[in-house]
């Protein structure tokens, strides 16, 4: 007998592995009554959920009901996917939920996961497939009931936001068992045009059979494969069909499809004026680096004495010319001299004619020499010459020669060379030509230069 006596945890365990090898109570739906509701702290979920006769404990980890569209109450009616299994250390049966969804649209939610689940298997909501929205569109259709609110909002929107965009309203059903044809013809005709840069299709909030027909196959595939960018407007935010998942973008309400098609005019407007702006900028800071240039070229040796730079410069090559006019003479020579000794070393192999030779090569190196050392002094005078004169045109002297003169105060004794190194009734000293004057600053007139020229 105490072979077969169990402890409550080996019993618990045992009906555990039981529940869990059932076909039925891993994966079930049930239908009741939400009861004792409370929302834990890290976001778990713990209730009853019963009907006339039953009750059974639930828990909804947070895990699964972040994903929930709609908030939760006690006396809510429900449809409640989840798993039935112990709760071990209580020894009793719960309800693990994963979804959850309010009674009365049991059928029809069914219906839609079932949808989806194919659809998004095959491919139809991949990011990969949707079109880019364009961001200046000219022509955008809106495929709606023409008497809903939905289109007066999304009119609105788009003239107040950008009113340069042409509107076209194509009129469907949206709502009832013809709305899903009438929306695929209206899909259709806009795209078969080729003349609209975007479509937004939907309608105002309601119930999910009153939104069933953007929930419909064909409606579906025929946004999948149009060529004009779809938005979706279907409802309030927390209103989802599979024609959200399939368009291109899925806007929470038609206002907002209305805002995410369109860009803000105004919003355009004030960034011209800032880009508008920053253009003024930089332009003024570069007209104002280019004019410093153009100044600091104005001042230049080039610019202020192009006459004299030239006349210099010509002096200098023809100072070159001379020099390498020279060089090749000597090198001319040189060669000459060169070939003339050889010449005479082949035809003269006489001890005396080669001693006549060596003596008369003696005599041609000793005057070689002292033409060649002539010639280095010559050189070195013409350097030396050259120097002075380029001395000479860069003195002081020779340019109070032309009518300048050089102002220096008395104290110091430091170059005058601005009209703030001196104010009036100070002394200073005027150095001309020949001699120099001891005036004083009776006053003075900043940024007024002569316009009389000196020879």
């Amino acid at each position: 007998m105490s072979e077969s006596i169990l402890s409550v945890s080996e019993l618990t365990r045992y009906i555990k592995g039981i529940l869990e090898t059932d076909s039925l109570l891993p994966d079930t739906w049930i239908r009741g009554e939400l009861s004792n509701f409370k929302q834990h702290s890290r976001g778990h979920m713990y209730f009853s959920v019963k009907d006339e006769n039953s009750r059974i404990q639930a828990v909804m980890f947070a895990g699964h009901n972040r994903y929930l569209a709609f908030k939760p109450e006690s006396g809510m009616k429900v449809l409640i996917r989840g798993e039935v299994n112990v709760y071990e250390p209580y020894g009793q049966y719960q309800l693990y939920a994963k979804e959850m969804q309010p009674d009365g649209i049991g059928s029809l939610y069914l219906a839609y996961e079932k949808l989806k689940a194919s659809l998004e298997e095959e491919g139809l909501f991949d990011a990969s497939r949707k079109k880019a929205i364009p961001v200046f569109p000219n022509r955008i259709a809106v495929v709606t009931s023409p008497t809903g609110a939905a289109v007066r909002d999304i009119v609105t929107t788009l003239k107040r936001r950008y009113p340069m965009a042409q509107i076209t309203l194509i009129p469907a059903l949206v709502q009832g068992d013809q709305a899903p044809a009438s929306i695929e013809y209206a899909i259709r005709q806009a795209d078969a045009t080729g003349v609209f840069d975007v479509l937004i299709a939907g309608r105002g909030g309601g119930s999910i059979e009153e939104l069933w027909a953007f929930n419909d196959e064909q409606v579906v595939r025929t946004i999948a494969e149009a060529k004009v960018p779809i938005i979706s407007a279907v409802g309030h935010e927390t209103d989802y069909t599979i024609s959200d998942f399939v368009s291109d973008l899925r806007a929470p309400t038609p206002t907002a499809a209305a805002e995410l098609a369109v860009p803000n005019r105004v919003d355009l407007l004030q960034k011209v004026a800032a880009q508008k702006q920053r253009l003024l900028l930089v332009m003024r800071e570069q007209m104002k680096r280019e004019k410093r240039q153009l100044e600091r070229l104005q001042k230049s040796y080039a610019f202020r004495y192009p006459a004299q730079l030239i006349r210099q410069k010509e002096q200098e090559l023809d100072t070159q010319m001379e020099r390498l006019k020279r060089s090749s003479e000597r090198l001319i020579e040189m060669k000459k001299t060169a070939f003339i000794q050889l010449k005479r070393t082949v035809q003269h192999y006489h001890p005396s004619e080669r001693i006549k030779q060596v003596r008369e090569k003696l005599d041609r190196q000793e005057q070689s020499m002292k033409r060649e050392a002539t010639q280095q002094l010559a050189n070195s005078q013409q350097r030396f010459s050259n120097q002075v004169e380029k001395l000479h045109l860069l003195s002081p002297l020779k340019v109070m020669n032309r009518g300048y003169s050089l102002a220096y105060q008395q104290i110091t004794g430091e170059l005058i060379k601005s009209v703030d190194q001196a104010e009036p009734e100070e002394m200073i000293e005027l150095q001309v030509t020949d001699g120099t004057y001891i005036c004083q600053i009776t006053g003075k007139v900043k940024n007024k230069p002569r316009r009389d020229t000196v020879d």
